[in-house]
């Protein structure tokens, strides 16, 4: 499965203030269905009202659906790096809304910062699954597995490319339920390797038995 990760700049950050402190939260359009995107994508509305079901459940609801600031560059969420803490995710039509709260983080602080600065942020979707091209776009397949709502991008307009460019040559795989890195292209080499092999012990088999028949 491929890292796919889907960039929205409709998302407002909210800074409130209450008793002398200020509270930064993020609102707004996480993730859009049944749409093709920007990026040439679709999700079909009830793979992602699957997933924010899940999501909701198994993260929300137990305060760990955590985001991160920047581009990671896999599909677990690395502590270090958390910024915020979702919220909330449910559907409004076709969109899927979010709520975040900003962290006193290290990460989190960057984000205060860059929010009093003026800083024009957006949000970031992070999940996994194969596609399928259908009628012009590239459709998310029923493997689609969300691991985080949102992570907080500098550039929400960068394209594509970016992201993609950081995996190429990346899948990722279950195993025992643990999500891990597969190298694509050292896998396709072993694996032409020994087809080769294989090959060569075949002919060599063959020619011998030849020899016999002489």
């Amino acid at each position: 499965m491929k890292l796919i990760t889907e960039e929205i700049e409709q998302a407002e950050y909210i800074v409130e203030e209450t008793d002398g402190k200020k509270n930064y939260a993020i609102k707004g359009i996480f993730m859009q269905s049944d749409i093709k995107n920007k990026n040439g994508r679709m999700y079909p509305k009830e793979i992602l009202q699957r997933e924010v079901v899940r999501y909701n459940r198994e993260f929300i609801n137990k305060n760990r659906a955590f985001g991160e600031l920047g581009h990671p560059d896999g599909p677990t969420v690395n502590l270090e790096r958390v910024s915020h803490m979702i919220k909330a995710l449910y559907p409004e039509g076709n969109n899927f809304i979010g709520e975040a709260r900003v962290l006193d983080t290290p990460y989190g602080k960057i984000v205060k910062s860059l929010i009093d600065e003026g800083a024009r942020l957006g949000v970031s979707s992070r999940g996994m699954g194969t596609l399928s091209n259908s009628q012009g776009a590239n459709v998310v397949n029923n493997d689609f597995y969300l691991a985080t709502a949102a992570d907080i991008v500098a550039d929400p307009s960068a394209p594509d490319a970016f992201v993609e460019g950081i995996m190429e040559g990346k899948e990722w795989i279950w195993d025992n339920g643990i999500l891990k890195e597969a190298q694509v292209k050292e896998l396709k080499v072993q694996v032409e390797s020994k087809e080769r092999i294989a090959r060569a012990e075949k002919n060599a088999i063959v020619f011998e038995n030849f020899l016999k028949k002489l």
